[in-house]
């Protein structure tokens, strides 16, 4: 796997042991073309793999990139895919529900990649509308099996908004953008 563009571009990604379903090089290349200029943002990556995605965000100019990743068999293949980025960067490993309970930090953009055979994804997407993990006016990006897209709602508590949604093959991403409602 590559670095797909900005100041990384080509630069080579390690794939690590376990199971792992790296985001497909179109796919990245899309989003990150939706996103644009990531300048002076902050990114959180959830199900992090590879880093892969978290990375590709600092090489578009996101200044702090946060990686969470549960499997610790990943953690030294993540590591080593992260040192030559210089920008501000930590890797959690815990468990991703875990981690929306209690950081206080807020992203500008947070982006979610978890397993498509997990449960609940819409019920880990409310806590993490309801958490301050996105900053306001800032995406919340979640990547699911097209065929599940019926079945979420346009909203996440009130406080989510779908914006946009793009297919990729099998794959789907949905962004939600935080609107606080008075």
């Amino acid at each position: 796997m590559r670095i797909t563009g900005g100041k990384y571009l080509r630069r080579k990604i390690i794939c690590p042991p376990g199971v792992i379903r790296p985001a497909m090089d179109r796919m990245r290349e899309s989003l990150f073309a939706i996103l644009g200029d990531l300048s002076g943002l902050s990114f959180l990556d959830l199900f992090s793999g590879s880093g892969i995605v978290a990375i590709e965000a600092a090489s578009r100019g996101a200044d702090r990139i946060d990686l969470v990743e549960m499997d610790r068999g990943k953690k030294t293949t993540i590591e080593k895919n992260l040192s030559f980025v210089e920008e501000e960067k930590r890797l959690y490993m815990t468990d991703v529900m875990r981690f929306i309970s209690t950081c206080p930090n807020s992203y500008s953009i947070v982006y979610a990649d978890p397993p498509f055979n997990m449960e609940d994804k819409i019920g880990m997407s409310r806590k993490i509308a309801l958490s301050p993990l996105v900053k306001s006016e800032g995406l919340y990006i979640i990547h699911i099996p097209s065929e599940e897209d019926c079945l979420w709602p346009d909203e996440l508590e009130g406080k989510l908004f779908l914006t946009d949604k793009r297919k990729y093959g099998r794959s789907m991403l949905r962004f939600y953008r935080r609107k606080e409602t008075v």
